[in-house]
């Protein structure tokens, strides 16, 4: 039997915790403790402090001398301050892929839209399984957007602050259903993007992005963590 390297291994507990963060069974502002999660993945020490220092320096953790790894906290001046950073970015990147994109473009455009839209969003279902596959289906759309941009930073910042989005995205589909039309909401940016409208699709972008936060604002961040917190 051939071993896993242990690469594989650390890749995979980093890939675990970062989900088990996402999908809030580690929920914000909780503790982790290294010994327990060695002991729940049948990781090693070191593939566990690799994992935590990663997702800090990603920002999910946040490091403290002498009391270790915890979650992030969320709350409403972080998503404000997020969904302001990541419009002008998207926005940036979408402009230039808009002028750049070729006939592969919008392919890959047409086919992400056509698999997310044969999905149950995540506004209006509950479990894990289906949320995973709709976030899943939504980033390959949204990177579909904007894959014919050619600045590297500009895109590496972007993939960043959608991971960051995707915690409050998730925490929205678990507390509650919302009456949204996501599913024309892309539909029209896809269009204007093909149409290379420019001007439109990030307009259209912009409110996308920003009536997803007022939505999570809406039901409110403090009641959301009452919930997963159960006080």
């Amino acid at each position: 039997m051939t071993a896993v390297p242990v690469k594989s291994l650390t890749e995979q507990t980093y890939l675990q915790i970062r989900d088990d963060i996402l999908s809030c069974r580690h929920r914000p502002g909780t503790r982790l403790r290294i010994k327990m999660l060695c002991e729940e993945m049948g990781a090693s020490l070191g593939a566990v402090r690799e994992a935590l220092s990663r997702l800090a320096a990603e920002g999910f953790l946040e490091s403290t001398a002498q009391k270790g790894f915890r979650v992030s906290p969320v709350s409403v001046e972080d998503l404000e301050d997020l969904t302001k950073t990541r419009i002008a970015i998207e926005e940036l990147c979408l402009r230039e892929a808009i002028i750049l994109g070729g006939l592969e473009w919008e392919t890959d455009i047409v086919g992400a839209f056509h698999r997310l839209s044969r999905l149950p969003d995540a506004f209006a279902i509950s479990g894990a399984t289906d949320v995973q596959a709709w976030s899943s289906a939504n980033e390959t759309f949204h990177s579909a957007l904007v894959s014919a941009c050619r600045s590297n930073w500009l895109l590496r910042i972007r993939a960043m602050l959608f991971d960051q989005a995707d915690r409050y995205r998730r925490l929205m589909a678990i507390s509650t259903k919302v009456d949204r039309d996501v599913v024309g909401e892309h539909r029209a940016i896809m269009e204007a993007a093909l149409a290379r409208n420019a001007d439109l699709a990030c307009t259209l972008i912009a409110e996308h992005l920003q009536h997803t936060a007022d939505i999570v604002v809406e039901l409110s961040l403090q009641n959301v963590d009452a919930e997963l917190t159960g006080n």
